[in-house]
């Protein structure tokens, strides 16, 4: 019975009907389809193995390997016949693509396989002087009378390192390759390893567990095994390794003889009887007839890629369902057909209208459009610009109150507000930390200032001019804390821009007008809101004034507060004496006395008095001196 044969079953056979009118369909393309995955080192013997098992004279040299991937797909039709193509990698330009599209021959008998192999390499530049190893794939469609559905892929042997005819991008490129197919959940691992080298110096079992690390997937195979001396302790090894001692899979060992050299000429049939010569021999006739020879093998990959069918088959639909709404959603970006110049226009119309709406919903805070998403989700919740412009406003607002004076006087506590601001990034400015000073202090750092800055005053009194300067003092961080924000803000505008445009536009369609207008006008607007920024610093530079009655309340506001702490001072150090002295407090109290005490509010010293009323002074022009609400949407946002 030939290898081929083996691999049909009527439960198989419906089953691979299946997968084969989808990979006919080219689903392929988009989805991951069981297959067979033969690959092993360099020179592992792997093409001679991928003959054996599909029937197919693959081209093999004891010097050369395999340089690129080879599709093998097996059909059943009325007449033999092979179809031979080259698919493009997705890095290939338009024309070498065209051209390689172009590459597509037929063949009515198989003999001549090796030489279109050797067609197909020249088609792909792979030559003695040109490059070594390719990205393309050649694919083979082989259809005759009972021939079973089947995928199998011959990959190029992994590389040690780099030589004279391989590069370190060849090593790296084949590895790449390799593990894209390796990698794949539905593929079976053909893991092939030469009984001529020691198998832990083999890359492939490295790879093979690094991908498949329970073994669910692969099987080892043993290549020529008829190279190691009978009786040798190699021979002991690669026996040990076959009975799943040393490395172990879930699917097992199995050992194959393929051809050697000189009989590298020799018919199929010859090939198979002396492999079961040779396994009737020695330590070999020991091991259980299923795990060596083709005929065997065969069996064991029919049942392997039976169960890799049945597993994954139930979710090929629901691959295939997410792969054609993926499309659809591609197309849809893509638009209509705008070949001419007014398709061109309609199209531009059409997606600044969408576009435009979008942006004025986010502006405005609606969000019935489903672009805007779940807002419990931070990706969805950066698309609603109002929200997130709010709370980043929140959060400055905040910031400026708790961090944005420079000194705190001991009747300016920070407090902790109970406003919870939901920010993706709030503001954080751990190094900005107000001075904390007590009253007295802050008197003396007044003091200094007054002293060098007398002019024609009366003693008692202070310059106005020092409310200007303790003011910038006192707003140092305004500047900072305020330019972060703006800058802040211009990336969360930004950045749903940059999502909403991307889900209306195909990526190119994205790439062209992100770059050449939104980025400019983007670029633009942050430039204004520091222009427009700088002006408002300017005017903190100038000489303090205002009109603002509220001015005169928070003057007059702090002055009351003062002077009830004194008040209260006095009134404690009076009452004290009478409380230590245990006198009942009615009968000791004397009117006179305690409205004597409270009536002293004199101070001798002018320079203190000045620079007390300097102090509330400046610390009432602060709290109505303010910029929070003007800055920042007029030219970001609104």
């Amino acid at each position: 019975m030939s290898a081929l044969k083996v691999l049909r079953s009527s439960e198989q056979q419906n089953l691979l009907d299946e997968i084969d009118s989808l990979r006919l369909q080219g689903i392929s393309e988009f989805v991951f389809l069981p297959q067979i995955v033969v690959c092993g080192d360099q020179s592992s013997g792997k093409s001679s193995v991928l003959e054996a098992i599909s029937g197919i004279p693959f081209p093999r040299n004891d010097i050369l390997c395999t340089r690129f991937a080879t599709e093998v797909i097996l059909r059943e039709a009325a007449t033999t016949e092979a179809v031979v193509s080259i698919v493009p990698s997705q890095d290939t330009s338009s024309a070498d693509r065209e051209r390689l599209l172009a590459f597509r021959e037929t063949l009515q008998q198989l003999e001549e396989f090796p030489h279109l192999i050797e067609r197909a390499k020249s088609e792909m530049g792979i030559t003695a002087t040109g490059k070594a190893f390719s990205k393309n794939i050649l694919r083979v469609e082989i259809s005759g009378p009972e021939r079973p559905k089947l995928t199998v892929v011959d990959l190029p042997g992994l590389v040690h390192s780099e030589s004279k005819n391989q590069s370190p991008a060849d090593v790296e490129l084949i590895a790449n390759l390799v593990q894209s197919y390796m990698k794949n959940p539905r593929s079976v691992i053909l893991a092939v390893v030469s009984a001529k080298n020691d198998y832990a110096n083999q890359i492939v079992l490295k790879r093979a567990k690094t991908v498949d690390r329970e073994g669910l997937r692969t099987l080892g195979l043993i290549t020529k095994p008829d190279t190691l001396p009978p009786g040798s302790d190699s021979e002991a090894d690669f026996i040990n390794l076959a009975s799943n001692d040393n490395i172990q899979f879930r699917l097992g060992w199995h050992i194959v003889k393929n051809r050697d050299y000189p009989s590298r000429h020799s018919s199929a049939e010859e090939r198979d009887q002396s492999e079961e010569k040779f396994f009737s021999e020695g330590v070999w006739r020991d091991l259980p007839r299923n795990m060596v020879g083709i005929g065997s093998l065969n069996v064991r990959l029919s049942g392997i890629l039976l169960d890799q069918i049945k597993r994954y088959l139930p979710i090929l639909m629901e691959d295939i369902q997410s792969s054609i709404e993926e499309c659809k959603t591609k197309l849809a970006k893509l638009g209509d057909g705008r070949s001419t110049l007014e398709e061109q226009r309609q199209f531009l119309l059409k997606l600044s209208q969408s576009f435009q709406a979008l942006c004025r919903a986010a502006i405005d805070g609606s969000y019935d459009d489903k672009f805007f998403g779940d807002p419990s989700s931070d990706e969805e919740y950066c698309k609603r610009l109002r929200a997130v412009v709010q709370n980043r406003n929140l959060g400055f607002s905040e910031t400026m109150r708790k961090k944005g004076h420079h000194r705190t006087i001991d009747s300016e506590p920070i407090e902790e507000s109970g406003v919870q601001v939901h920010s993706p990034a709030p503001i954080s400015h751990t190094d900005l930390q107000p001075i904390l000073m007590s009253r007295a202090d802050a008197i003396e750092w007044v003091r200094k200032l007054l002293v060098r800055s007398r002019g024609r005053e009366l003693p008692g009194s202070f310059n106005p001019l020092l409310v200007s300067e303790l003011f910038r003092d006192q707003s140092r961080p305004w500047e900072r804390i305020t330019r972060e924000h703006v800058q802040n803000i211009w990336i969360v505008s930004r950045t749903f821009l940059e999502s909403l445009l991307s889900i209306l536009a195909d990526k190119d369609t994205f790439g062209s007008l992100f770059t050449h207008w939104v980025e400019p006008v983007l670029t633009e607007r942050l430039k204004k809101a520091n222009e427009r920024l700088d002006h408002l610093l300017i005017d903190r530079e100038r000489h303090a004034i205002t009109y603002n009655h509220y001015y005169t309340e928070v003057l007059q506001s702090i002055r009351q507060e003062r002077q009830a702490k004194e008040l209260e001072g006095k009134i404690r150090r009076f009452m004290d004496p009478l409380f230590t002295a245990k006198v009942p407090y009615l009968s000791s109290l004397d009117p006179s006395r305690l409205a004597s005490s409270l009536a002293t509010q004199s101070e001798s010293d002018m320079d203190k008095f000045a620079c007390s009323e300097l102090l509330d002074s400046v610390r009432a022009f602060y709290k109505v001196s303010t910029f929070i609400s003007n800055t920042i949407d007029p030219c970001l946002v609104i």
